[in-house]
Formats: C-alpha cells, sequence, structure tokens
C-alpha cells in the first residue's frame, strides 16, 4: 500500500431503528452526529467542515445551523445513494489542501415513517428537465434497474438464480446483525417464488425501505493519531456519473464504477485482489452483480458466476455486504453512509457476531440513480 495516508475516518455511528416514526429527519441527523463524535473523542466545536445531502433546499446550511456548528469547508453534493461515499472523498481532499481538519457527514430519513419510497418508485409524470423524455412512458425507478437486468441475461447469460444467491447470502448476514430490519432465512427459490415486481426481479431481488441515518467523521493524519480509536485511513477515492435517465445510459451493463473503481484503486496503491471486504451498494441484485464487474473483481459477464455457491455468505471467500445491505438491513432512501460504518466497524474489529477475522483493507462503492453514479473509496487500518 503505497498511498499517502492523509486523512482517516476517526469515528462512525449507525441509528439502530429501522422504524422511527416518533423521530423527525432532523433529529436523526443529530442523534448520529452526536454519537459519531463521541465515538472518534471528537466534541462539536472540534468540527469545522460539514457534508450532507437528502434535504431539499440548503442541506448543509438547514443541517449546520439545527446541530447548531460553524462549518468553515460546507458541501451538500447530492449524487443518489453514492452521495456519502462521495463526501469522504470530498473531504480528504479538503483536509489534505488545509481547508479544515475535522469534518462531519450524516445522513437521516424518514423514509418508511413517512411511506415513501425512495429508491424504488417511479419518476413523477409531471417530470421536468431530462426526466420529461421517458416520464410519459410511465419509467420507474425499479424498472430501470430490471431493464439493465434483462440486458445482463441477454448478453451474459445470466440466470435469475444467480441474482438470487446475493438475495440469500445477504439475509445471512443480516441474521447476525440484531438492528438488521429483515433477519429471517431467506433460501434461493424463496427469491424466486416471490412476486414479480419488474421483470426479471422478484420482491426479494429489491432493497427494502426503513428509516435510519448514520454519520462518519473524517480527520486530518496528526488529528487521528491523537483520537482514542484506531484510524481507518482514506487510501484512495474516486467518482464518476454517465447519464441521468435510463435510455441515455451508455451500456446497460457497464456502470460509472468502471471508472470510479480502477482510480479508486489505482491511487489507493492497490488491486481489487488485496480486498479483505467489499461494501457495494445493493438496491437491486443486479447493481451488485454490474458492480463487481465494474470495479474489476471479476471478468465482463462473470458476475452471476462469480457470487455462485454463496461465495459472498458468510464463510465464503468473498465477504460483502456484512451487514445485511439494503436487501436486508436497512434502506433508508440513500445507503451509501451505511457502507463507511460497516467497514470502519470491520476494520476496527467491532462487528460483534458478523466480524471478519482479522481484515486489513475494505472498498466501499456507493451507487446513485438509474446506475447513474458511482463514488469507490478504499479504507484500511495500520
Amino acid at each position: 500500500m503505497t498511498a499517502e495516508r492523509r486523512a482517516a475516518l476517526a469515528g462512525a455511528y449507525e441509528f439502530p431503528l429501522r422504524r422511527a416514526p416518533h423521530y423527525s429527519e432532523l433529529m436523526i441527523h443529530a442523534e448520529c452526529a452526536r454519537r459519531a463524535l463521541a465515538d472518534a473523542g471528537l466534541k462539536k466545536s472540534d468540527v469545522d467542515a460539514y457534508f450532507t445531502s437528502g434535504l431539499p433546499g440548503m442541506p448543509a446550511i438547514t443541517l449546520a445551523e439545527y446541530l447548531q456548528i460553524r462549518p468553515r469547508f460546507l458541501d451538500s453534493t447530492s449524487i443518489g445513494g453514492s452521495s456519502f461515499v462521495a463526501h469522504v472523498g470530498h473531504a480528504a481532499a479538503a483536509i489534505a489542501a488545509g481547508y479544515c481538519e475535522v469534518a462531519l457527514i450524516t445522513y437521516g430519513s424518514s423514509a418508511w415513517s413517512a411511506r415513501r419510497a425512495i429508491g424504488t418508485a417511479a419518476r413523477g409524470a409531471t417530470a421536468s428537465g431530462p426526466d420529461a423524455y421517458d416520464a410519459p412512458f410511465g419509467t420507474t425507478i425499479i424498472g430501470a434497474y430490471a431493464l439493465a437486468a434483462q440486458r445482463h441475461m441477454h448478453e451474459y447469460g445470466t440466470t435469475g438464480e444467480q441474482m438470487a444467491e446475493i438475495a440469500v447470502a445477504t439475509r445471512k448476514w443480516a441474521a447476525t446483525n440484531p438492528n438488521a430490519m429483515f433477519r429471517d432465512p431467506l433460501t434461493i427459490e424463496d427469491v424466486l417464488r416471490s412476486r414479480v415486481i419488474s421483470a426479471p426481479l422478484h420482491l426479494f431481488d429489491c432493497c427494502l425501505i426503513s428509516d435510519g441515518g448514520g454519520a462518519v467523521v473524517v480527520t486530518s493524519a496528526a488529528r487521528a493519531r491523537d483520537l482514542p480509536k484506531p484510524p481507518i485511513w482514506v487510501l484512495g477515492a474516486a467518482e464518476a456519473g454517465t447519464h441521468q435517465i435510463i435510455g441515455q445510459m451508455p451500456s446497460l451493463t457497464t456502470g460509472p464504477a468502471a471508472t470510479s473503481g480502477p482510480l479508486a484503486f489505482a491511487r489507493a496503491g492497490v488491486r481489487p485482489d488485496d480486498v479483505d471486504l467489499a461494501m457495494i451498494y445493493d438496491a437491486f441484485t443486479i447493481t451488485v452483480v454490474i458492480t463487481l464487474e465494474d470495479l474489476g473483481f471479476c471478468a465482463r459477464g462473470e458476475g452471476g458466476a462469480f457470487v455462485s455457491g454463496q461465495r459472498t455468505a458468510p464463510g465464503g471467500d468473498f465477504p460483502m455486504n456484512t451487514d445485511g445491505g439494503g436487501l436486508s438491513s436497512n434502506h433508508p432512501g440513500m445507503r451509501g453512509i451505511f457502507l463507511l460504518i460497516e467497514a470502519v466497524k470491520q476494520l476496527r474489529g467491532e462487528a460483534g457476531e458478523r466480524q471478519l477475522p482479522d481484515p486489513r483493507l475494505a472498498v466501499c462503492n456507493g451507487t446513485g440513480g438509474l446506475l447513474s453514479s458511482t463514488a469507490t473509496v478504499v479504507l484500511a487500518r495500520d
């Protein structure tokens, strides 16, 4: 690992409730901020940079006011589920440039309580801008991912059984996470017999809807080494985007992680083969198949075979989404921050029953929109 270690994740916290009707979104942000700073051994007054997304208007200003912090660096980049992974890369760059020293990143959502199908529903028949070109045809988010799944099956022979392997393996990890929303056993047959939501995607190929939130703290190398918990180093980061509407996706079987992944690995000075833990955004099972290929864990068209035989489940040789993922643990709408939190827990040895044996290197890859944007971060412990 040759990358210079200029910034580290020093604190992390995940809101434990999946159904929290008595919490507002602002309250979830605040609780996660307080707990993540405490985890880092820092105070609110130490924060000089703030990153967030998900609220309308000026989210960073709104939340900074609510949290009563006065940052000198603000970022409310909004690129869907990849936003918070991108924020880590932005924070590390800002710290390296001397713009700030302690960056707080928070997320909070009441999607389940508000009955908002974030990440799965229709785009809206009155959509303006580029959405206006496909809104008249009833385009849905899940329909766009189903289109990608159909194309992957057509081009490479990927099967529903192979995609179901991902849902089953992720459920096995969720069974070891006391905060996971769904923990009951799941089989490949269960996935294939569940109702079709948008062919070829079945119910259990799709993420759940929950409330939730989380926060992470990114700080300088000098500051991180003086804090009580071991630093989790940001070795490399990158992001990419290719389209907004599915009709403009350059290839339905290649996503923007084909750009962000190799860049992040190169900046980190590591290869996919070096990774001990993969945290891959899993709004749908097909997202994982395409992303694994994009990141270079397997060749194009081999994603289905790569995950077969419960390879990503507990005991498999490719641990992935060890918290239960968006398919079984939580998905309040923008899940990228949870990829980071689980990676920190695993690299610190704080993951409880699901703890991996001595992981040293993790990759987190968030996906946003209709396979539209990605952000990739490579993390490591000393």
